[in-house]
């Protein structure tokens, strides 16, 4: 795990650096996968370079919403949050009309993650920071990150991680005694 994390700092450091970009956006749900990349970001940018972004909806549990905050506690990196029940209310009456007869679906969850995606995107544009990306491997294999929402940013830095990597590479870092924790309750969900 050791080689695997210095390698991904490395990496993302070098990234960044060569391409301009001292500070960093993400978008921060209080699970597992956003939660690596915000320390990953924080070990490779500083804690004042890295923003959190916290985007909770009708859907979002309170506990998620806690996590990410204890997280950033943490870590030590500002966050922001936005929430989105009032942009999924005007996507939902704009597509009213043509979804008259459907019932919700997929559809409308992944309006939500593109909502998240545009919002991160704007932050990026307008700071002047590079949005990260949270997904890791074995969702983009299956299909489980939303394109335009989940799959935004200009480097994926556990892309080329399993989940169960991700996993062993969190509790491996909740170990080092000079790397901040995760929340249990993150590792636990």
């Amino acid at each position: 795990m050791k080689q695997i994390w210095e390698q991904i700092i490395n990496g993302t450091a070098d990234y960044l650096k060569n391409h301009g970009f001292h500070k960093t956006v993400i978008g921060l749900s209080g699970g597992i996968d956003s939660s690596l990349v915000a320390v990953i970001s924080v070990a490779a940018v500083g804690q004042k370079n890295t923003l959190g972004v916290m985007m909770p909806s009708p859907h979002s549990s309170m506990g998620s919403v806690k996590d990410a905050e204890l997280l950033s506690k943490n870590l030590g990196f500002k966050t922001l949050k936005i929430p989105i029940h009032p942009l999924m209310d005007s996507f939902n009456s704009a597509l009213a009309e043509a979804f008259n007869g459907y019932q919700e679906d997929t559809a409308e969850e992944n309006i939500q993650a593109r909502i998240r995606g545009v919002l991160l995107m704007a932050l990026s544009n307008k700071y002047g920071s590079i949005l990260l990306n949270t997904c890791n491997k074995s969702e983009d294999y299956v299909g489980y990150c939303t394109l335009y929402g989940d799959t935004c940013g200009g480097i994926a830095p556990i892309g080329n991680l399993y989940k169960t990597d991700v996993y062993k590479l969190a509790r491996w870092i909740n170990k080092q005694p000079d790397l901040p924790d995760i929340p249990d309750a993150i590792l636990t969900k």
